[in-house]
């Protein structure tokens, strides 16, 4: 290797050693504790239910080899984890303090919010999305708690760290274009709620066939169909 090889090579790793101080020092200073705008919520909303939509769809391919479109619409979106999400941000920032505590209100809200949309749309639509009868510690399969934990962590790596950090860029956003995107995301979001409700979002991957097959799945099923 040459000098001037040398000096490169070295001019180079010093200048990531400072690119990395400097990411390392801007997330020691995100601030976890600022109250967000309602605009900035609303892209909250959305870039946490899209990213659910990617995780259970990416999840589904590595376990089964195939695309399917998860989620309880048609749209690319989860509204369970937007609406999580945002939940915790709200009504749990008083505590951000103490990680420990907010670790376990975030489960348990997490856990309430996963039982009441499970029921929900079993009583609105006869159809399961899942199923955690398998799983140990569940309750009437609508929650478990290995799922209520990675919910509880998931919403914990959101406050501390996701919400100020994806809030530096969009506040940076100009308020008339932040507008138009979050009508644009809401009109969306709205016409895929309303076409669900007359087409029912189901199928294999989707909605749990397992569950379907039990007497009480088969009971909803059936009512779905009169219906």
């Amino acid at each position: 290797m040459t000098e001037k090889t040398e000096k490169w090579v070295a001019e180079q790793l010093e200048k990531e050693k400072k690119f990395v101080k400097e990411k390392l020092e801007q997330t020691a200073r995100l601030d976890y504790k600022q109250k967000y705008k309602v605009s900035t919520l609303i892209l909250f909303f959305f870039t946490f239910a899209i990213f659910g939509w990617v995780w259970e769809v990416g999840l589904h391919i590595v376990q089964y080899g195939e695309f399917v479109n998860r989620g309880t619409l048609w749209g690319p979106w989860l509204p369970i984890y937007g609406v999580g999400g945002v939940i915790a941000l709200i009504f749990f920032r008083k505590f951000f303090d103490k990680p420990v505590l907010t670790f376990f209100l975030v489960t348990i809200g997490a856990s309430v919010i996963e039982y009441f949309t499970s029921w929900l749309i079993e009583y609105t639509n006869g159809v399961r999305f899942w199923d955690y009868s398998n799983y140990p510690l569940n309750i009437n399969g609508r929650i478990c708690l290995e799922g209520s934990v990675m919910f509880g962590l998931g919403g914990c790596a959101v406050i501390y760290f996701a919400a100020p950090f994806l809030a530096r860029y969009y506040t940076k956003i100009p308020a008339y274009i932040k507008l138009i995107i979050c009508v644009l995301l809401i009109g969306s979001f709205m016409g895929d709620l309303a076409y669900t409700n007359v087409n029912p979002h189901v199928g294999a991957g989707i909605t749990d066939a397992d569950w379907e097959k039990t007497p009480e799945g088969q009971m909803a099923v059936e009512k779905r169909l009169k219906n």
